[in-house]
């Protein structure tokens, strides 16, 4: 993609118990895992190869996640001023929840919260800490953005104002309502859907590639992870899976194939 702005190029997983989900995804997805070197705190790297594709950390008591405290994983967007793209946010109906500040020789961040509540961050990453190149369609890398919210609609229309999305297709799902899907940049990168009645909210969902998602959901229910929903095969000949981890936090795989 030739420009990352308004683009998800970073996923944490902010948890209980780091160590424990380090190596849970590392059997699930095959991630290789590596400290940051970050001083004054622990934050592992997750890897597909060598390419550094999502961190990992036990969260500090001040953290800005939904709800209760709870392990969830949480997407970075790539904006060109933090501090500008945070006063946007708030006059479109989302909420700061952290303000601006630096990571020393990373980047500028803030943490956000669209109008219904759901968390994501803004990042703006220094000149010599460029977005990985990712791809989707390899495993171990991000391949898919979803958002189920209470009005898919409105949540898409405060996306679209702050990061220029646009639609692509629309699935008609029947009873389930029609799934949205949206592209940055004319690349199509995920979905919305307004969620059903009875179903509970959820976060950003993030899926990541592997080879089987059959083979994977074996070692995630070894591993103490469970699986929502799935797998199953959707348009395109990908098959998918929701799952949760062994500390309670929500991801997704995918595959081409089952």
């Amino acid at each position: 993609m030739p420009d990352s702005n308004g683009v998800f190029v970073w996923y944490e997983l902010m948890t209980t118990d780091a160590e424990a989900a380090v190596g849970f995804y590392r059997e699930v997805v095959g991630w290789g895992a590596r400290d940051a070197g970050q001083p004054g705190m622990a934050y592992t790297l997750l890897l597909a190869g060598e390419m550094p594709v999502a961190g990992a950390m036990t969260m500090p008591e001040d953290a800005s996640c939904p709800g209760e405290r709870r392990p969830t994983w949480i997407g970075d967007i790539a904006v060109e001023d933090v501090d500008a793209m945070a006063a946007r946010v708030m006059e479109a109906g989302g909420t700061i929840l952290r303000q601006p500040a630096e990571i020393p020789g990373i980047g500028r961040f803030a943490v956000a919260a669209d109008p219904e509540g759901t968390v994501f961050v803004l990042f703006r990453g220094t000149d010599a800490m460029p977005p990985p190149p990712f791809a989707m369609d390899k495993p171990g890398h991000p391949a898919w953005h979803e958002l189920v919210a209470a009005d898919a609609e409105a949540c898409f229309a405060f996306y679209s104002r702050l990061f220029g999305w646009t639609k692509a297709e629309a699935h008609d799902m029947g009873p389930m309502g029609v799934y949205q899907l949206f592209a940055a940049h004319g690349v199509t990168i995920g979905g919305m859907m307004t969620r059903p009645p009875g179903m509970p909210a959820f976060p950003w969902t993030f899926y990541f590639r592997v080879d089987s998602v059959t083979a994977a959901a074996e070692r995630l229910q070894a591993r103490g992870g469970t699986v929502l929903n799935g797998p199953h095969e959707v348009p395109g000949g990908n098959w998918i899976l929701q799952a949760r981890d062994p500390q309670g936090a929500s991801f997704a795989l995918i595959s081409q194939g089952r």
